[in-house]
């Protein structure tokens, strides 16, 4: 690329993609197949349904963007009956059983008796979490990665639930933040990484790596956290129960006063209204007091990538971020988390120093790499 000016800058480019990449922690979303007989009167009951259930989450996000200091003290009214059932359409047919070992297709046999079984014991303090079970899925490196399968109601709720609460916190997240979020995605984070690497004055690149975060989130923290938006202890206990329903392997069942219960489908919401307010929120504001040069932010869940003009401003950064997340039992690692000189004008200034080519680093499951112009075309 040319700079306007007749120089050559170096350009940024995105490559080599890994099996892991574009792998959802959540459960995907997946249509439901026609049903038999009735179909059409029954799609056409759940097209209403959904209608009702968005016009419902649309006025709680009017009030959420309005007041944005407004404590919600009446939600769980909204988790009924049609929203529960649209949420059972939305989970996949042929996941993995929980501890309960009940299906999809099996509940769906008789899912409208279900489904007014589950909302009245939810509404009369009867509905139970289950733990979690335990199991391993094969990673590239040959490892096993570790994940908990939450029983069929548990997931219809969780989803129902993080419905109402993404209406929430949706007028509340930052625009850095993009990892499992409605209408966000990977590629979104990608791009706007590039942009702010290409149209910023970036130079260095702070690689943060959260240790273990989804089993080091403090669940008392987060109860607090919470309770800045959320004010129906109905919900706050609806989430409780899911942080202490622990997990089942080996016959036992183990709960900890840690962790967000990863692999469950409220797990993803939770921890970004964590790092919302441990992480981002306090971010943005070191970026406008603090910086004294340009600074890019970009966050997809527990990948954060930090970019600035000086070197100076990355490092009181980086001490200043290790301090914050101390202070909420997280810490960053300290093998992964590591500050390059990455740029557009990085492969020149470093040649013009003596000095080899800039560092890679990777992101999402892409390396990102600076080549000159004539290098990339």
């Amino acid at each position: 690329m040319t700079n306007g000016r007749g120089k050559s800058d170096s350009v940024i480019v995105a490559e080599k993609p890994t099996n892991k990449a574009g792998q959802p922690a959540a459960e995907p979303v997946e249509r439901r197949a026609g049903a038999e007989g009735n179909a059409a009167q029954q799609s056409t009951r759940r097209a209403q349904d959904r209608e009702s259930v968005s016009r419902a989450l649309d006025r709680i996000r009017r009030v959420a963007s309005q007041r944005k200091k407004e404590k919600f003290t009446a939600l769980l009214h909204h988790i009924n009956a049609k929203h529960l059932e649209a949420a059972f359409f939305e989970l996949k047919e042929n996941a993995a059983p929980g501890v309960d070992g009940l299906t999809w297709r099996a509940y769906e046999e008789d899912l409208d008796s279900n489904i007014a079984d589950l909302h009245l014991r939810l509404y009369t303090g009867a509905y139970r979490a289950l733990p979690s079970r335990r199991v391993y899925i094969p990673k590239p490196d040959g490892r096993q990665r570790p994940l908990a399968v939450a029983a069929l109601e548990d997931k219809i709720v969780q989803r129902a639930t993080i419905g109402v609460l993404n209406a929430i916190y949706e007028e509340d997240f930052l625009g850095f933040s993009y990892g499992f979020r409605p209408k966000r995605g990977q590629h979104d984070a990608l791009d706007a990484l590039v942009v702010g690497i290409t149209t910023k004055k970036v130079n260095f690149i702070l690689d943060a790596d959260i240790r273990s975060y989804f089993d080091s989130v403090n669940q008392a923290w987060l109860t607090r956290f919470l309770k800045h938006r959320i004010n129906d202890p109905r919900i706050i206990r609806l989430i409780q129960k899911w942080l202490k329903a622990g997990i089942l392997e080996a016959g036992v069942v183990t709960t900890s006063e840690t962790g967000t219960g990863q692999g469950s489908v409220v797990s993803p919401l939770l921890a970004n209204v964590y790092l919302h307010y441990v992480f981002d929120l306090w971010a943005e504001r070191w970026r406008r007091r603090e910086a004294s040069g340009d600074m890019i932010l970009v966050r997809y869940a527990d990948d954060i990538i930090v970019g600035f003009q000086y070197e100076n401003d990355a490092r009181r950064f980086w001490d200043a971020m290790r301090e914050r997340l101390a202070e909420y039992s997280l810490s960053l690692h300290p093998d992964k988390t590591r500050l390059i000189e990455f740029g557009r004008f990085a492969a020149a200034q470093r040649a013009r120093r003596g000095l080899g080519k800039p560092e890679t680093f990777r992101f999402l499951g892409f390396t990102f790499i600076c080549v000159p112009d004539q290098e990339a075309s």
